[in-house]
């Protein structure tokens, strides 16, 4: 074999190892995933449909209470004789709730009003003396005069310090006497026993907490808490949505007319469920709803909160998440399984625009019948789908940064698009025929 000869095998081998080495690295860059799924993975755009108004969002856990709260606390003074009522008892205006103690008290008021009266006794022996003074200073010489003026002054100081010495002890008295015939409390309110304080326990910051607690009946409020990731994604004057945990079909609305940020609670993940996840320490915050009907409603029921944002609402016709939607210029697409178990660009024309739900109204080029993809960047037409989502091809096309780039999605697509003609298989040496596949739609 001549030099010549020689050189042009060595050409060829190289180029074909070149080609053989460029089929692979298109083969994964179209999209072949570490799943080993080389598919476009499908759904039926009537299963879209009926899951875009589901809930994407995130929620809080509530528990409704009473919008007021009757405290009655004990002063430092006052014994607690009996008590009428448990924890939980519907109590109505006027129903006794408890009874002070009253023995002592009988006995303090007794001995308030002997000091009183031995208070009354020494004005007016000061009274007495400043007469007798009075008339002994006219008959005395001008030099005593003098001595009988102080004496005279220095009596009627002590007459104003015992009226407001006996003014005190009346006031005393009179609030002794007050509490013995208050000595039942009545409740001042229609409502619930919240809370009876026995051992006098305190909360979490050192206070004394009220001895009893009453919460008004019919005007009931939620209040849900929030971890600090996600309490600024609240506001006062939103609207929310409240739902049962026992069945996600009943409903309520409200408003959230407060955010509570200065009392931060103490952690408890039972409290709260976000649709992100969330550091289980973070501090947690009260929020409150005010509700626009408490009709079925109970005290103490624990419900769903999430942010109203046209979920409830009903469309008409088709609306799809945007990112389903490829925005090739002006020109709208969709990734749609094309009838016979191979991947297409179909067309599709847009109309109004949730921005809330994030939602695009198909007005033209999709049924509900049709299957579609969401996009990835190794799609091509042609290329084989499924219903299978193990079989689906996965995303593995990064930026630079390790995450990827949403927005050259379309570009990527593009470029490791082949030629429509090229895709199709050749059966039976029809290079025009095209087969479907056993777990498409088409075959379905």
């Amino acid at each position: 074999m001549s030099k010549k000869k020689k050189i042009i095998l060595a050409v060829v081998i190289i180029v074909a190892i070149a080609a053989v080495s460029v089929g692979f690295f298109l083969k994964g860059k179209l999209g072949k995933s570490s799943g080993g799924g080389d598919a476009a993975y499908v759904e039926s755009v009537q299963s879209l449909v009926n899951g875009s108004n589901g809930g994407g969002q995130n929620r809080y856990m509530g528990v409704v209470e009473s919008q007021d709260t009757w405290d009655v606390n004990l002063t430092s003074d006052q014994t607690v004789k009996e008590i009428f009522v448990s924890v939980g008892d519907e109590v109505q205006e006027g129903t006794p709730l408890f009874e002070y103690k009253t023995d002592d008290l009988s006995l303090q008021i007794a001995q308030a009003k002997l000091e009183l009266e031995t208070i009354a006794n020494q004005i007016t022996d000061y009274n007495n003396q400043i007469k007798t003074l009075t008339a002994e200073k006219n008959t005395a010489s001008k030099d005593e005069q003098f001595n009988y003026t102080v004496q005279i002054q220095s009596l009627q100081t002590s007459i104003k310090q015992s009226e407001f010495e006996q003014q005190s002890k009346k006031l005393e008295i009179q609030k002794m006497e007050d509490t013995m015939s208050q000595s039942t409390v009545s409740s001042k309110i229609n409502g619930i026993v919240k809370s009876i304080n026995e051992n006098e326990s305190t909360d979490e910051h050192g206070n004394q907490q009220p001895f009893m607690s009453i919460l008004t009946v019919g005007d009931y409020r939620v209040k849900g808490t929030v971890n600090e990731t996600n309490v600024y994604s609240l506001s006062e004057g939103q609207s929310v949505i409240l739902r049962s945990r026992v069945d996600e079909t009943k409903t309520w609305t409200g408003t959230i007319e407060k955010i509570d940020t200065e009392n931060k609670q103490a952690n408890n993940n039972n409290m709260s469920y976000d649709g992100s996840n969330s550091d289980n320490q973070s501090s947690k915050y009260p929020f409150y709803v005010k509700l626009d009907s408490a009709d079925g409603l109970m005290l103490g029921q624990h419900l769903y909160v999430e942010l109203d944002e046209g979920q409830m609402d009903e469309k008409e016709g088709i609306w799809l998440y945007s990112g389903y939607i490829v925005q090739d210029e002006d020109t709208p697409y969709v990734w749609a399984d094309n009838g016979k178990g191979k991947l297409e660009k179909r067309t599709v024309e847009l109309g109004k625009y949730d921005e809330g739900m994030d939602l695009y109204e198909i007005t033209s080029g999709l049924e509900l019948t049709d299957y579609i993809a969401w996009p990835v960047s190794g799609f091509r037409i042609g290329l084989k789908t499924t219903t299978n989502v193990d079989e689906g091809m996965v995303e593995e096309d990064l930026s630079s940064d390790g995450e990827t780039d949403a927005h050259s999605m379309d570009e990527d697509a593009d470029a490791g698009m082949v030629d429509e003609s090229d895709m199709q298989p050749v059966v039976d040496g029809d290079s025009g025929a095209d087969t479907g596949s056993a777990d498409t739609p088409a075959a379905e």
